[in-house]
């Protein structure tokens, strides 16, 4: 998903951890060059060194989440999933374990999608209207939420899958994992929508290989979401087209389906320019995953507990 570093949660090292067949190296970040950033930079999100001269560090990882209404199925291998879609350049850059040995994890399939900069997705625009004058309305975010979201989400539906709408697929795509278990993606700072934190949803795949039609067999071996820091989330909502929407916002802390505990639940290591986040963004998080098991994200994951409404 402001200079100063902050808190993830608790997190034991791995020398003194209990380690579960769920765990998470905590790497992150890369070179400063891509996406035009540079200069002096304020991070947020989860705390890493640089990608490259990482010292790797386990914790335990259970960040399974619910898949949502709006995945489609593996069909655009492609690493630039921006179309022609506006909003702050974004470099996320993924690095797969298997959570048993901490080894990477190469050539797993990683798909992602994520609603735009008004919270539209797509091939759901119909359903998800989380643009100007759709269901939510309230007051542009310029300072952090005060009053708990209430009504139905904007995102519509529940966790189940519902067919696309329409024939769009902006936001969406699926690469490889390289040897070193990395795998990155051009895209944009996604926005937000009624009923949940800004986030990027996510599936990893192993077994399987590429077709002419995309990525077939195998098994989805982790279903999650990555998740932004808030004060990297205001700071986007003051660059158009982010600041044009009138949709009411949920704050991190009020998200269901984030667990709270920083990078062990998805929260992404943000790097960009400071004071000039329009510039471009690098996300980073590293994610342990079991290869031997199945997480299609339909299969009983508990959210974590708000009061608020939600719509994966």
């Amino acid at each position: 998903m402001t200079d100063g570093s902050r808190t993830e949660g608790s997190q034991q090292p791995y020398h003194t951890a209990k380690l579960t067949r769920r765990k998470v190296v905590i790497a992150g970040g890369a070179a400063v060059a891509a996406a035009g950033v540079g200069g002096t930079l304020a991070a947020g999100g989860a705390s890493a060194d640089e990608r490259g001269g990482e010292q790797d560090a386990c914790y335990v990882l259970t960040a399974e989440t619910t898949e949502g209404p709006y995945y489609i199925d593996a069909d655009k291998i492609r690493r630039d999933v921006t179309e022609d879609k506006d909003g702050i350049p974004l470099v996320l850059r993924v690095k797969v374990i298997d959570s048993d040995s901490c080894r990477p994890l190469k050539h797993a399939a990683v798909d992602i999608w994520h609603c735009d900069a008004l919270g539209l997705y797509s091939g759901y625009e119909d359903a998800s209207q989380g643009g100007p004058g759709g269901p939510g309305g309230g007051e542009p975010p310029t300072g952090t939420p005060t009053d708990v979201p209430t009504g139905p989400p904007g995102g519509g539906g529940g966790p189940g899958k519902t067919d696309p709408t329409d024939d769009n697929r902006y936001l969406r795509g699926t690469w490889l994992t390289d040897r070193d278990g990395h795998v990155e993606f051009r895209t944009v700072f996604p926005g937000w929508y009624r009923g949940r934190a800004v986030h990027i949803h996510t599936k990893v795949h192993v077994g399987g290989k590429l077709t002419d039609t995309g990525y077939e067999g195998g098994h989805t071996c982790h279903t999650g979401q990555f998740f932004f820091d808030e004060a990297s989330v205001l700071a986007s909502a003051e660059v158009a087209p982010y600041s044009t929407s009138t949709t009411e916002r949920t704050t991190l802390t009020e998200d269901t389906i984030y667990d709270q505990t920083g990078v062990s639940g998805g929260l992404l290591r943000l790097r960009y320019k400071k004071n000039h986040i329009a510039g471009g963004v690098i996300a980073s998080i590293t994610v342990g995953v079991d290869p031997d098991e199945t997480h299609e994200g339909q299969d009983g994951v508990t959210p974590a507990p708000s009061p608020s409404a939600s719509a994966p």
